[in-house]
């Protein structure tokens, strides 16, 4: 997968940094944060406190990256380096959810803010570092990511290393944004943990809408252009998504981190769940269709039956 070369990178898409600590739970961390998470549930510890250790401890500062990098000015960069992609994804996501969102179910969209950082950025839900992967705060719709951590997907968790892999991750944290701005963000936070529960259905649909994005992102024209951002997706790009999707799985992760695993401590869904779901989103392009909350059957959405 490619973006076709003449598109145009804005260079004030990226935003500059958060407001700095607050309270409310960010969503959609990434492998370090889950892993985190996936040890203290699973071993009796306390999951805020070993993520606030993570997040909040170090006295580091923060290292937001001001505005868009300097290199990054057409498609052609964003094939070429990844900082641009996830600028140029979050563009081409501008594009599909500007257009879908009212027309399938009324609602305006609203774009979400986008930071890159290295190390350790101040937030509206606190203080988070690295380590705790891509995330999306509520708090100040706002998606973080430090691009290091694409490839600690590949080298720690073996997912493929294709660029829809990299653009499922970023699609996925939007994805949390539509959530908020259909108002179903805090319904995984009333029920945290377990194979049904609110925050694996919340992750679940988050990857839903990403496969969503994928669904119109070759085709739809850019704004001010009559050409998509990407050029025809492939079946190895879909194969790239789906191999990301499964290395964040949680019992992709637990297997790797612990050498068993323990369902009841789940909060992102297993491996084939990410998988069926990003590809519901994506063959049926419904956000009807991602509605996790009333699945019955997690492993089988109703569109792939």
């Amino acid at each position: 997968m490619t973006f076709n070369e003449g598109m145009q990178i804005d260079p004030d898409r990226v935003s500059s940094g958060g407001p700095g600590p607050g309270g409310m739970i960010a969503l959609g961390g990434g492998a370090g944060g889950l892993i985190l998470l996936v040890l203290a549930l699973l071993f009796g510890g306390n999951p805020g406190s070993l993520l606030g250790e993570f997040t909040g401890a170090q006295n580091k500062p923060s290292a937001a990256i001001e505005g868009t990098p300097a290199h990054c000015k057409t498609g052609a960069d964003a094939n070429k380096y990844v900082d641009c992609r996830v600028v140029l994804t979050a563009q081409s996501l501008d594009s599909v959810w500007s257009t879908e969102l009212p027309k399938q179910t009324g609602r305006n969209y609203t774009k979400p803010a986008i930071t890159l950082f290295s190390g350790q950025v101040g937030t509206g839900c606190g203080t988070a570092s690295s380590a705790v992967g891509p995330f999306y705060c509520p708090a100040d719709k706002t998606a973080y990511f430090d691009t290091s951590f694409f490839q600690e997907l590949v080298t720690k968790f073996g997912s493929s290393g294709g660029p829809l892999a990299q653009e499922y991750v970023v699609a996925h944290e939007v994805g949390h944004h539509i959530q908020n701005l259909l108002g179903d963000s805090g319904r995984g936070q009333r029920d945290p943990r377990g194979p049904q529960s609110g925050s694996v259905r919340t992750e679940l649909q988050a990857d839903c809408y990403a496969g969503l994005w994928a669904s119109y992102a070759d085709k739809l024209p850019a704004p001010g252009s009559n050409q998509p951002f990407l050029k025809p997706l492939s079946d190895k790009d879909i194969q790239d998504a789906l191999s990301a999707a499964a290395a964040v799985g949680d019992d992709r992760i637990q297997k790797a981190a612990t050498g068993r695993v323990n369902p009841e401590s789940w909060t992102h869904g297993a491996a084939n769940q990410r998988q069926a779901w990003f590809l519901t989103g994506y063959r049926t392009g419904q956000v009807r269709a991602c509605d996790t909350f009333s699945a019955t059957d997690l492993n089988n959405p109703p569109a792939m039956r």
